[in-house]
């Protein structure tokens, strides 16, 4: 198995994200690749690569332009209204409210970040854009390597990306890399294309970006928006729309949910990829679903991943391997490799 490790992911590392009217250190930091990364170099699975330079044509395959481009100078405009502040990192204080005009872009920083972030707890910093870069790297090289032939490969990398849209961020994500993967896959001559998200949050913004395609299959297995973030987006009747009608599937399971019920809706969600008959999977690997994370609320135990990574196997299609969330870090890297490992028995 290929491992594509995003060499610079520690250049993004918040100092403080939003959490119920007080700011509170982040949650999501380097220490979450680097336990992976020993796990696995410990276990001897998997060949360590750097991923190939990212390719801006591509990106824009999924995000839009002027997403990126605010993305890529966010930084830069923030120090330009005051150099000190490189001690804070940016984040919003205003959004557009449903009736405002967002077809006109604001000159004012704070008003433009307001117009594409949907949270307050996903920090720009100084390596914000470099680290979200190579991670797409990992993300695209990892699926190049499975369209030319490889049977597996694994996008090691951070900031995640599930929560990211055409135009928007949140949930600590930027850059959708699942997404990526897919649209080179697809771009690479694969006619369909299916993502299985298995984070305890529902990847929203994956789900948005291919709402209206048939040729990429969306599955995802999270906590109920009822009452888990993002809230908004993730709910059962969303089967998509227009072309796309039928190839979404959520599958929302209660906070509290062992493996004794969250292995049949994974179930579930990998007979709809067979039939689908796609010719390669994505999986977007959150480990949130461990009954230790500090911010999520299923209750499988590590030995149940080995159990997961058998069951994606048991499908038989190449395989690209996202990392997504999972905040209990001591033992992410544990349990990462318990996917993995089962996936290669």
């Amino acid at each position: 198995m290929q491992v594509f490790l995003n060499p610079v992911h520690a250049l993004h590392q918040g100092r403080h994200e939003m959490f119920r009217g007080r700011l509170v250190p982040c949650v999501e930091v380097p220490d979450r690749v680097t336990h992976v990364q020993a796990e696995l170099q410990r276990r001897g699975i998997g060949r360590f690569q750097a991923p190939a330079d990212v390719d801006m044509a591509r990106l824009a395959r999924v995000h839009e332009a002027g997403y990126l481009q605010f993305l890529q100078t966010a930084w830069s405009d923030w120090l330009a209204l005051d150099p000190a502040n490189a001690a804070f990192d940016l984040l919003p204080s205003v959004w557009p409210a449903p009736g405002m005009r967002r077809d006109r872009r604001p000159a004012e920083l704070s008003a433009r970040v307001g117009l594409h972030a949907f949270d307050a707890g996903s920090p720009i910093t100084a390596g914000t854009w470099a680290a979200a870069c190579a991670g797409a790297g990992c993300a695209m090289s990892a699926a190049r390597a499975v369209a030319a032939g490889a049977s597996t490969a694994f996008a090691l990398t951070r900031p995640p990306g599930h929560h990211a849209g055409a135009d928007f961020y949140g949930g600590y994500c930027f850059l959708n890399n699942a997404a990526l993967a897919a649209q080179t896959l697809r771009d690479a001559g694969l006619p369909r294309v299916a993502i299985v998200d298995v984070d305890y949050h529902h990847g929203n913004g994956t789900q948005s970006l291919f709402y209206e395609r048939a040729d990429v299959l969306t599955v995802s297995l999270h906590g109920d928006p009822r009452t888990e973030y993002p809230f908004y987006l993730g709910h059962a009747d969303e089967r998509g729309a227009g072309a796309g009608e039928g190839f979404n599937l959520n599958l929302p399971l209660p906070r509290g949910t062992g493996f004794e019920a969250w292995r049949p809706a994974l179930q579930q969600g990998l007979q709809a990829v067979a039939d689908f008959a796609p010719g390669a999977l994505v999986v977007a690997l959150g480990l949130d679903s461990f009954e230790g994370d500090p911010i999520s609320g299923f209750r499988l135990r590590s030995d149940d991943y080995f159990d997961v990574g058998a069951d994606l196997r048991a499908l038989g299609l190449p395989t690209v391997f996202v990392f997504e969330g999972g905040y209990a870090v001591a033992e992410l890297g544990l349990n990462a490799a318990n996917v993995l490992e089962g996936f290669l028995r």
